[in-house]
């Protein structure tokens, strides 16, 4: 406690250096760690990422940085690969509540502590078709940690029969852990995964990612213990044992994204970015003081520190080759060639009451501090003509693996077409409107998001359908609905694994503002498209009625894409019944590349 004590008060000594501008990635200098005894176990199993046609990697975790790390494998584990070890730059907790607190004490929180946790990674080049088994070893003082054996391969050749999970939205959701189980049950051991973002909720949490109960690589590991409320009294979930053997290829989701980084508590400094111009501008108002050198260097850290960034997710995962600054990639995978595109924004409350600081307005309390505005639902990362990704986008669909692949999918987080509350505004620059009263004090702060400026539907889907996709794959709203578009792409949501906020169906209205410039769609898909009823067995609604999607909190869904016949197939699992077995409720067939 009083190590930590100390570092808080070096924060408040540094507070006038943060009022004249210096950013808080300075603090993080100061902040105190966690020590504990972690030597007896591994803190993840293995993971695979980044296949080539000879290679494969595997990363895992542990909180000691130990003496040396490798991976054995091959025929009777014979063969070994050194690991190459980093630390994680920003895994934090928040500290824990003081247990000798009284009822009604109001002392503030201290500042997250940071957790010491080192990364592992192990290349093994020279592979051949066909798998192999491993395990990765840590070994730290006179001991040797070893995982249990697991099976790699390299990337998978054209005419390779497939499995691939489609997921998003884990978020540590109470159905998480019963869905992964439920993959593993109903279908096997996968052969990749496909996540479309949102992988936890607070991403330099550190408990989010290797936590008890349904942490995210706890659930895909087959080692959660999630409990369910249902008809037998409670059921264990364990998640399944999925990405020990199949490669993860992830997209980054607005959950990827922390905000500007400060003293306080994990989740308000995730909640609180801003748009990175809105820095810059702070920045050249106080250049001299923050960066006398004029060290490009420091400009662009005090930058991120000051905006948002998603270095935990870069440090996370090895992204294909292919990818550009760790945020958007390419790979081909058997006859599937993924694209993988860095789409979303902040999530904003689409609250109108005068103490909401969401998607349509600043709170009133904020009309005169501009320092506490939140700049309306703001896009991280540009995807309209001129900017760097839709550049790399346009020459991805121009190259020889896209057009000759047999299966072309495209993967982001934000969904183009879609009956959840997420999809609404459009997805375009928020346009700040300010209204003053006459002595100068601020009436409102409000935001509109015009609808002909949707860089989705004005650019990125036009661009890949008149290219050829096949498959649009994404998440955000946490439900099971698709959509085909009249050039015949298919649009999937499957995004309904944990938990759901509701479809915009019947008398089940989005929360819109009304008397704005732009028409806010209530109800269905504001893009114009009709969802597609499945095709198996589809759920009825209260009246009776079939209802084209699944928004759930007890029934959870997954997809899974087998590339032999080109067929996507949807399952359901009530968690409400234990005993009752998965059904398919829907499957479709991806059209001949045109």
């Amino acid at each position: 406690m009083a190590q930590r004590s100390n570092g808080y008060l070096l924060f408040l000594g540094l507070g006038l250096l943060m009022s004249l501008g210096f950013g808080s990635w300075i603090i993080n200098l100061a902040r105190p760690t966690v020590t504990r005894d972690v030597t007896r176990e591994l803190l993840s199993d293995p993971f695979l990422q980044n296949p080539t046609a000879s290679s494969i990697s595997v990363v895992w975790f542990t909180e000691f940085p130990g003496d040396r790390h490798w991976v054995d494998y091959g025929d009777g584990l014979s063969q070994q690969v050194e690991a190459r070890t980093t630390q994680l730059s920003r895994m934090q907790e928040d500290p824990p509540e003081d247990p000798n607190a009284q009822e009604g004490d109001a002392a503030p929180p201290g500042p997250p502590v940071p957790r010491p946790i080192w990364r592992h990674e192990a290349t093994i080049f020279n592979l051949s078709p066909g798998s192999l088994p491993y395990r990765v070893v840590s070994a730290t003082g006179n001991r040797q940690i070893e995982s249990d054996t697991f099976q790699l391969a390299p990337q998978p050749s054209a005419g390779t029969p497939l499995k691939i999970l489609l997921t998003s939205d884990h978020q540590q959701k109470p159905m998480t852990p019963a869905n992964l189980q439920k993959v593993v049950e109903a279908v096997g051991q996968v052969d990749a995964v496909f996540f479309a973002g949102d992988l936890v909720n607070v991403p330099d949490r550190a408990s989010e990612w290797f936590g008890p109960g349904g942490s995210f690589f706890r659930a895909l590991q087959g080692r959660a213990a999630g409990e369910l409320t249902d008809s037998e009294g409670k059921t264990t979930y364990r998640g399944g044992a999925i990405i020990q053997s199949a490669p993860l290829f992830p997209a980054v989701g607005n959950h990827e994204v922390m905000g500007r980084v400060s003293e306080q508590p994990l989740n308000d400094q995730f909640n609180d970015p801003v748009p990175r111009a809105i820095a810059a501008q702070r920045y050249e108002a106080q250049a001299s003081v923050i960066n006398p050198e004029a060290d490009p260097a420091v400009r662009a850290a005090w930058l991120k520190e000051n905006s948002f960034n998603i270095d935990t997710y870069q440090e996370l995962f090895t992204l294909p080759d292919s990818a550009v600054d760790d945020k958007y990639y390419a790979v081909t995978f058997g006859d599937v060639r993924l694209v993988s595109l860095y789409i979303t924004n902040i999530w904003r409350t689409p609250d109108l009451n005068p103490g909401a600081r969401g998607r349509y307005r600043e709170r009133d309390a904020d009309l005169m501090d501009p320092t506490q505005w939140g700049y309306g639902q703001h896009i991280f990362e540009a995807i309209g003509p001129g900017s760097p990704q839709y550049a790399w986008l346009r020459q991805e669909v121009e190259s020889p693996e896209w057009q000759q692949a047999r299966y072309r999918v495209v993967m982001f987080h934000h969904p183009p077409h879609s009956l959840g509350d997420n999809i609404v505004p459009a997805y375009s620059d928020p346009v700040q409107i300010i209204e003053a009263l006459p002595d100068g004090d601020l009436k409102s702060v409000r935001y509109e998001y015009p609808q002909d400026q949707d860089y989705l539907t004005q650019h990125v889907l036009p661009l890949i359908e008149a290219a050829g996709a096949q498959l649009v794959f994404y998440g955000h709203d946490h439900i099971w609905n698709r959509f085909t578009s009249p050039a015949g792409v298919h649009y999937l949501e499957t995004s309904n694994v944990g938990n759901s906020y509701g479809a915009a169906w019947k008398t089940n209205r989005r929360q819109i503002p009304i008397g704005f410039q732009e028409n806010y769609v209530p109800l269905g898909d504001p893009n114009g498209l009709e969802p597609v009823m499945p095709s198996i067995s589809p759920l009825r609604d209260d009246d009776g009625d079939l209802q084209p999607f699944i928004a759930s909190n007890e029934i959870t869904v997954f997809s899974i894409f087998d590339t032999r016949s080109g067929t996507v197939s949807s399952y359901r699992f009530d968690t409400r019944q234990p005993n009752s077995p998965v059904i398919k409720f829907d499957e479709f067939t991806l059209p001949p590349p045109g």
